[in-house]
């Protein structure tokens, strides 16, 4: 399985509305629910206006289009990374997983996973 670099770095943040968050930037996920409205992005993009936010995040994501019938594949990799002292903050899409590390754990984060087997490109 691959594993695609990430290569910005990101931002976790609460924002107080959708008017806060650039919709047009070519990397952002938003998650709105009854009780938040959460965003991660470019640390660059990040809005002036947030209620909370963490930067410092890096990232990857499962290359290429995962069916929805396959499983374990996010569970894997958590628990791989989760051995070795690196969290995570996963979010998903339609295709696939992305996991963000701290920055500091990066590069331990892909030299772990690439010896248990992942590519990393």
């Amino acid at each position: 399985m691959e594993l695609k670099k990430i290569n910005h770095k990101l931002t976790v943040c609460k924002v107080a509305e959708m008017s806060d968050i650039n919709i047009n930037s070519d990397f952002c996920f938003i998650a709105k629910t009854d009780e938040e409205l959460s965003l991660v992005c470019k640390t660059d993009d990040t809005p002036q206006n947030t209620i909370e936010l963490d930067d410092g995040w890096r990232g990857f994501r499962i290359q290429g289009v995962l069916d929805f019938s396959l499983t374990g594949i996010l569970s894997k990799l958590s628990v791989i990374l989760a051995e070795h002292k690196i969290g995570i903050f996963a979010v998903s899409t339609y295709n696939t997983d992305y996991i963000l590390v701290k920055e500091e754990n990066y590069e331990r984060a892909l030299t772990v996973l690439a010896s248990e087997g992942y590519t990393v490109i």
